[in-house]
C-alpha cells in the first residue's frame, strides 16, 4: 500500500509541475529550495507523523529531483536512480516516527538515499571511494605549476607570475547565460566521481560541510580537499571561457 502511495504522489508531482525536467535545465544550478527553519521543520515533522498527505507531497516536491540527481551520481541508469529515490521515500514513511532530529530532515533523507545508492552501486561494481584520498590526489597540484615563479627565482619565488584576473568587470549576464551555465554543468559532470558528488552536494544542493560529511560518511579534511579541487577545476574552466586571452 505504501509503495502505491509513494508512486501516486510522485506521479501527481510529475503531472502538476516541471521539476522532473530540472536535470535537463541549465537553471538547475540555482534552483534549490531553501531548507526549513527549525520551527518549520518541527511543524512538518508533526504533520508527517500524523500521516498528512499534503505534508508528504510537499516534501516530495522539494527533494525528489535532488534525490534522483544524487542517485544518478552513484548508478549509471536513470531508471535505477528513480527507483532508489522511491525506495528512499518508502524508508522515510517507515522511519519518520523514529527520526530523532540529530540532523536536519533534509540531511537524514539524503543519507538514506546515499546509503541505498552506495549499496546498489556496489552491486553494479561501481564503487566510489571517499574514505582514503589517493596518494596521487594528495600530491597532484590544484593549479597549473606553470602559473607560478620557480622556487629558485630571485624574487617572489613560488608566487604568481601573473595573478588571476578579477572578474569584477565581466557583466553579470555573462555568468547567468545558458552557455556559461552549460559549461559549469559539463565541467562538474567531467570531474572524478568523488569530487563531482561533493561539489554537487555543497554548491548545487547547498548542504553545509557538516551535512556533506554526515551524508557521505567522510572526514572534514577529505570533504574540504575534494571540494577545493572540484571548485578549482570549475573556476579554471570559467576563466578559460570568460577570459580566453588570459
Amino acid at each position: 500500500m505504501k509503495v502505491f502511495f509513494v508512486e501516486l504522489i510522485i506521479e501527481k508531482q510529475r503531472t502538476e509541475s516541471k521539476w522532473f525536467d530540472m536535470a535537463d535545465d541549465v537553471e538547475y544550478l540555482s534552483a534549490n529550495v531553501p531548507m526549513h527553519t527549525n520551527a518549520d521543520e518541527m511543524s512538518l515533522l508533526n504533520a508527517l507523523r500524523a500521516r498528512d498527505e499534503s505534508a508528504f507531497t510537499q516534501l516530495v516536491g522539494q527533494y525528489h529531483p535532488s534525490l534522483v540527481r544524487l542517485a544518478r551520481l552513484f548508478v549509471q541508469d536513470e531508471a535505477v536512480a528513480e527507483e532508489l529515490a522511491q525506495e528512499t521515500w518508502l524508508a522515510v514513511l517507515n522511519g519518520i516516527d523514529h527520526f530523532e532530529g540529530r540532523s536536519s530532515l533534509k540531511t537524514w533523507i539524503f543519507t538514506i538515499l546515499t546509503n541505498k545508492a552506495k549499496t546498489r552501486g556496489q552491486r553494479e561494481k561501481r564503487t566510489i571511494s571517499f574514505s582514503d584520498l589517493d596518494a596521487t590526489l594528495q600530491t597532484q597540484p590544484t593549479v597549473d605549476p606553470g602559473r607560478f615563479n620557480e622556487s629558485n627565482a630571485e624574487a617572489w619565488a613560488n608566487h604568481w607570475k601573473t595573478e588571476p584576473a578579477s572578474w569584477s568587470g565581466i557583466p553579470e549576464e555573462s555568468f547567468l547565460s545558458h552557455e556559461t551555465q552549460n559549461l559549469i554543468r559539463r565541467t562538474i559532470e567531467s570531474l572524478p566521481d568523488n569530487q563531482r558528488i561533493v561539489i554537487d552536494l555543497r554548491d548545487v544542493q547547498e548542504l553545509s560541510s557538516t551535512e556533506v560529511c554526515n551524508v557521505l560518511g567522510i572526514s572534514e579534511t577529505n570533504q574540504r580537499v575534494l571540494l577545493h579541487r572540484a571548485r578549482a577545476k570549475v573556476r579554471q574552466a570559467l576563466e578559460d571561457y570568460l577570459q580566453p586571452e588570459h
